[in-house]
This record gives structure tokens, C-alpha cells and sequence, in this order.
């Protein structure tokens, strides 16, 4: 299984679409281990949303559409429903 996720960081408002197979890890990676890259300056990170995709192609296809014009809206509305909650 892959999963889909939007992260955000209170912080700084800033939100981050990604996939992996491992989601846990790959939070521990974006807050703590990671040493180079975009996401290491906007730590610390909070899940928002995820979806399950049984295939890394679909995953793909469905961060690329997240990453999209309306794509981004969809994510600015779920951040939205997030902070509210």
C-alpha cells in the first residue's frame, strides 16, 4: 500500500504533498532526520490527510493532481476543515 499525504506546518502555513509506503517513517524523516531539502526549514510538520492507493502508480498520479491548480485548492479547503477541527 502507498499512501498520499498533505502535511502542514502551523508554524509557518505551509502545506507539503508526498507519498510513501511508510508513513511514520517518512514523518520522522520530514521533522527530524532529514538534513538537506525544502521541508527541513518549515519543521515541525502535523499530517493533515491521507489517502490509500494498493499501487505506487496511482499514489503518483494522485500527488501530481494534489500538486495541480485545483488539486491545490482541494488541499487549501481539507487544511481548512483541519484547522477548524
Amino acid at each position: 500500500m502507498f499512501t498520499v499525504y498533505v502535511l502542514y506546518t502551523r508554524l509557518y502555513g505551509k502545506s507539503y504533498v508526498g507519498y510513501t509506503s511508510d508513513l511514520a517513517g517518512r514523518l520522522i524523516s520530514h521533522n527530524e532526520l532529514g538534513q538537506k531539502g525544502w521541508t527541513k526549514k518549515y519543521r515541525p510538520w502535523e499530517v493533515v490527510f491521507t489517502e490509500e492507493y494498493p499501487t505506487k502508480k496511482e499514489a503518483m498520479a494522485r500527488e501530481k493532481w494534489l500538486k495541480s491548480g485545483i488539486g491545490r485548492e482541494y488541499v487549501k479547503h481539507q487544511i481548512e476543515k483541519w484547522l477548524g477541527s
